[in-house]
């Protein structure tokens, strides 16, 4: 276990219990210095050194700048007196973009209950996945792994019964870390903890709490709701005694529609055929399609994503006629845009492969085209029902199986 991946085990504590008796499944992850990590994967030689993303405002800084005292948002030129061996890169906010598009896919995979908050964060309530994915524990190593194998970042991911919780032990988390606050333990976790950690307590707030002694999480617990809303007014008065009481009724709602729908593979550094990499975008596309009618989405712009043995990036897209849910039509996009780079893989090899599914619109809005459905409709709606009885690995495509002697089914005819 790294020093940051603390874990909370249950001992019996009295205290004002939050909203009800359960366990602790809500997952907030977060990634790591986000912008500033993603320039140190794509630039080996900003590796280990210290980052910073901005022009005359700082809008991120690397962990190695951080530790000398650089925050966000900070003037360049005084981030530089405090850290005047960093190096300076302007913000690649398409890069960005694809990266958390890649990390978002991920959280899609893991559980269908994603609160984005930001473009490097969100909430995962993975309750009720524990017969198929293990404990919340188990699934938030998974998704960290996943992430960093498939992404090539690093996320903190804290887990608690709450919302509010599971963003604290996030932040105390980091950087790169998994933090469990069981349930018996919530109020030992909070209370030491500085003001600081109550969301909505500023610079300013915290130093108006502190100046009448109030400097822990535990101490503004201690005083009753009547002092707290003399102190810092009604709306926040009320909102700061019941967090630092972890008493927060939130579920994690999904309540914008994702504009796209995907799923990624990492393939490692192994060579792999044509063959073989056509295999591997197909289960792919069978993810992703089987999640657009599980949610009752269609789509017309297939993108395909790669990512190359030099670390290198590429992003193909093919927009269809009509509006599809259909594994075939979206495979056979997918299958061209890939053939299309075949000689560059060939050459550098293919480390990642992703694809996505854009326009979206939900499936009652389109009207069926002739024939009105047909044999490929039907089988996509079979092997749905298999995955959903016994779960996704419960059936494969043929061209994923190696015959004898090396033969494998093709995966489309030319």
């Amino acid at each position: 276990m790294k020093p940051c991946e603390h874990m909370f085990v249950s001992v019996s504590v009295s205290s004002v219990a939050p909203r009800s008796a359960g366990t602790a499944s809500i997952l907030h992850a977060d990634l790591d210095a986000f912008y500033a990590s993603v320039e140190q994967r794509d630039n080996t030689r900003l590796r280990g050194r210290p980052v910073l993303v901005g022009g005359g405002v700082i809008l991120a800084a690397s962990y190695e700048a951080k530790n000398r005292g650089v925050r966000t948002p900070m003037n360049q030129r005084q981030a530089l007196r405090i850290c005047p061996d960093a190096v300076v890169v302007e913000p690649r906010m398409a890069a960005y973009a694809d990266a958390s598009r890649e990390v978002f896919d991920i959280f899609d995979d893991t559980t269908p209950l994603v609160e984005a908050l930001s473009i490097d964060e969100a909430f995962l309530d993975v309750s009720g996945l524990h017969r198929i994915a293990g404990s919340p524990t188990d699934i938030a190593s998974g998704l960290r792994a996943r992430v960093s194998r498939e992404v090539g970042l690093a996320i903190t991911v804290g887990i608690a019964r709450t919302k509010f919780l599971a963003k604290v032990a996030s932040g105390v988390g980091k950087p790169d870390g998994l933090l469990v606050v069981e349930p018996d333990l919530e109020l030992d976790f909070l209370h030491p903890l500085p003001v600081e950690r109550l969301w909505g307590v500023g610079q300013v707030t915290a130093d108006k709490l502190k100046r009448v002694g109030l400097h822990t999480v535990g101490d503004i617990a201690d005083l009753d709701e009547a002092t707290m809303v003399g102190l810092v007014g009604q709306a926040a008065g009320n909102k700061l005694h019941s967090l630092a009481h972890n008493r927060d009724p939130r579920v994690v709602t999904r309540s914008v529609r994702r504009r796209s729908i995907g799923s990624q593979q990492a393939l490692g550094q192994t060579q792999r055929s044509s063959d073989e990499i056509e295999s591997i975008l197909h289960s792919v596309v069978d993810r992703v399609t089987n999640r657009m009618r599980v949610s009752r989405r269609v789509g017309r712009t297939i993108v395909v994503r790669f990512r190359f043995g030099d670390f290198k990036r590429a992003t193909r897209s093919h927009t269809l006629d009509i509006a599809t849910q259909d594994t075939e039509p979206i495979l056979r996009a997918a299958i061209g845009l890939l053939r299309g780079l075949q000689p560059r893989i060939e050459k550098q090899g293919l480390t990642l492969i992703g694809l996505s599914v854009g326009n979206l619109d939900d499936a009652d809005a389109v009207q069926l085209t002739f024939p009105f459905g047909g044999a490929a409709p039907e089988l996509d709606a079979a092997l749905d029902n298999v995955r959903s009885r016994f779960g996704a690995g419960a059936v494969s495509r043929a061209s994923s199986i190696d015959g004898p002697e090396g033969f494998r089914v093709p995966l489309l005819p030319d």
